[in-house]
């Protein structure tokens, strides 16, 4: 396994295919190292969480980072949940790993799929297995890039006036086949290894062309990254104690050539769909973990912002946190009963469970959609009631170099004691944190990823309704009630 220095000696070897405001920039940037911080804990903190990052992998039996391994049972499930939650609690938010993991996981069932249906024709699984056994060794890290640009929401990706609206199958030669496209939002890309592309949705017969899915290196020549940085405002002075970064891509993919051996998914639509559903549940699962951690801070933050505006002991205080309390709680049980009800098989509408793939474990669809959506929806509801607590004095504080300036310094200190209690430089240094967090552009960013990381509310609401038997819940009803079926016209 890796250490973060060789993460970062690997990422500076790497072919520079990344533009970011105007320019072409190097994978270590400064700009990058905030978010290189981050996703470096997961290779930090191995020693110290070794019970929940490390495990046997299933196909060398060798031992391996979790982030790189594919579920095998419940207890799998648990410590990816686990592990997720106490990472994020570390770094302050989203640990950005969880891409790589949820793909694989996916991938690995549905390439398995798509071999039967082709009835051996095609060696899917046995091309992903070798870049996962690969991939497992090397301890690498890959962005799942899933979401297309979509042209004209209303239409299907065949029927889109401009074909690479979504990404594509262009040709299929003997040795690979030509892609073009591009995928967006794609989280922590510039500093991947691999990329992991999957499609987006359901698709049709005549949509099978973008019914693909591949892994590319993620310097690779012929694919441009244009990348977003999400970083909070440098400190000079009064420096965090730890300080996140996180960045974003639109992948662009011209006409690149993509190895067989590379390749998982080629024209197979009828598992398209099912490729883009358990990627967004794997991922949701992983929400079951990273959400509770961010709600961690949500509920640490608000009863810090009444304990240093002096107001912790009021009532009302007390019922905002019991509400913060609870929305982050529910979140982590869904999660947790989403791994507990975990099997080898996917849900689908008007059939049920049914087997699916060769027998690693995928979290329960309802209940993992169930906490997602609880949580994106009170992503807001949070920020509120931070706002609420806070008052006025995370939007206007005054700048850091003002806190060193001798003429008014002193002034600043004095004005902004609220509690008695509390020495006013962590005041200021807590007023600074909150602001970071919902006064700056990064902070409005991440109430954004919040909301729509891993599929918006609406998604999730879509995939409970049409997932759930409610069938059998009216039936109850019409027992208890006395209601005979007969008697309705039909």
């Amino acid at each position: 396994m890796r250490t973060k220095e060789q993460f970062m000696k690997d990422l500076n070897k790497m072919y520079n295919n990344i533009y970011y405001d105007g320019e072409r920039i190097d994978r270590l940037d400064e700009q990058q190292i905030p978010c290189i911080n981050t996703i470096g804990m997961t290779f930090d903190l191995v020693e110290e969480y070794a019970d929940l990052m490390l495990v046997k992998s299933h196909l060398t039996g060798e031992t391996i980072n979790r982030f790189t391994h594919i579920h095998q049972n419940t207890d799998d499930l648990h410590k990816k949940q686990d592990m997720t939650r106490k990472l994020c609690q570390r770094v302050g938010g989203c640990i950005q790993r969880c891409m790589g993991c949820d793909g694989t996981n996916a991938v690995y069932n549905v390439s398995y799929e798509a071999d039967k249906l082709n009835k051996g024709e095609t060696n899917y699984h046995g091309n992903f297995k070798k870049w996962l056994e690969r991939f497992q060794k090397e301890d690498l890290i890959a962005a799942c890039a899933q979401t297309d640009v979509k042209g004209d929401r209303i239409k299907r990706p065949a029927d889109q006036e401009d074909p690479d609206m979504y990404v594509r199958v262009v040709e299929r030669k003997k040795d690979g086949i030509i892609v073009s496209g591009c995928k967006v939002h794609i989280s922590e890309a510039s500093v991947s290894d691999e990329i992991l592309v999957v499609p987006t949705r359901a698709l049709r017969p005549e949509d099978k062309d973008y019914a693909v899915a591949f892994a590319l290196p993620a310097d690779h020549k012929d694919v441009k990254q244009v990348v977003t940085i999400h970083n909070f405002r440098k400190r000079d002075y009064f420096k965090r104690g730890f300080m996140p970064g996180a960045t974003d891509s639109y992948i662009i993919f011209d006409n690149v050539f993509v190895p067989w051996e590379r390749v998982f998914l080629c024209g197979e639509y009828q598992h398209a769909g099912v490729l883009a559903l358990l990627f967004a549940l794997f991922h949701r699962h992983s929400y079951s973990g990273c959400k509770p951690a961010i709600g961690d801070l949500v509920v640490g933050t608000a009863a810090l912002a009444a304990e240093y505006n002096n107001i912790h002991r009021t009532p009302h205080v007390r019922h905002k946190l019991a509400e913060l309390i609870m929305v982050s709680e529910l979140g982590y049980a869904a999660g947790y009963t989403a791994s507990d009800l975990g099997k080898p098989e996917v849900y689908i509408p008007g059939v049920g469970f049914v087997p699916y793939g060769p027998g690693s474990f995928i979290p329960n669809s309802i209940y993992c959609n169930v906490g997602r959506c609880i949580s994106g929806e009170n992503v807001f509801r949070e920020a509120e009631i931070i706002t609420d607590i806070s008052g006025g004095i995370p939007a206007t504080f005054p700048h850091e170099k003002d806190f060193v300036n001798p003429e008014i310094k002193d002034y600043l200190y004095k004005y902004i004691t609220r509690n008695p209690n509390i020495s006013p430089e962590n005041a200021a240094q807590f007023w600074r944190f909150v602001g970071d967090m919902y006064c700056s552009a990064t902070g409005g960013i991440l109430l954004y990823g919040n909301y729509h990381g891993g599929g918006s509310p609406i998604m999730e609401s879509i995939a409970i309704t049409t997932q759930y038997d409610i069938e059998s819940k009216k039936k109850l009803v019409k027992d208890i009630a006395g209601i005979d079926d007969k008697l309705n016209k039909t």
